[in-house]
């Protein structure tokens, strides 16, 4: 199952309350913006508890057409990485039942402050 942007839009605005489900759309659509601007100057993006974006720079290099056989030339290119922390690695893969409360534990912790912020801003 794919979660779409619209289901994102959606959550948001069942989860947080307080804004429309317009706002909720231009929020979400705000953080991808950031999140493209960014990655596109080449930036690195960390988000606690979630994981880490990279762009890393592929050199140019030879390759075969899978097709034909033929050897080509692979353009250089700018590839995204991502990596996972640990705290979303052990929800995803829960070997221990404890760890894996204890990181959904600390992802609601850090809702918690989010909420509290906001709260504080308005």
């Amino acid at each position: 199952m794919t979660m779409t942007k619209s289901e994102i839009v959606a959550a948001v605005y069942g989860k947080v309350g307080g804004f429309s489900k317009k706002e909720a759309a231009d929020i979400v659509e705000l953080v991808f913006e950031t999140i493209k601007e960014t990655l596109g100057r080449g930036e690195k993006i960390k988000i606690s508890g979630f994981g880490n974006f990279v762009l890393r720079d592929k050199r140019q290099r030879r390759g075969r057409n899978p097709q034909t056989g033929e050897p080509l030339t692979i353009t250089e290119r700018r590839v995204l990485t991502f990596k996972a922390s640990q705290i979303l690695k052990s929800i995803l893969n829960p070997d221990d039942p404890e760890e894996r409360e204890a990181a959904i534990e600390a992802l609601a912790k850090m809702g918690r402050k989010i909420e509290s912020a906001r709260d504080e801003a308005e």
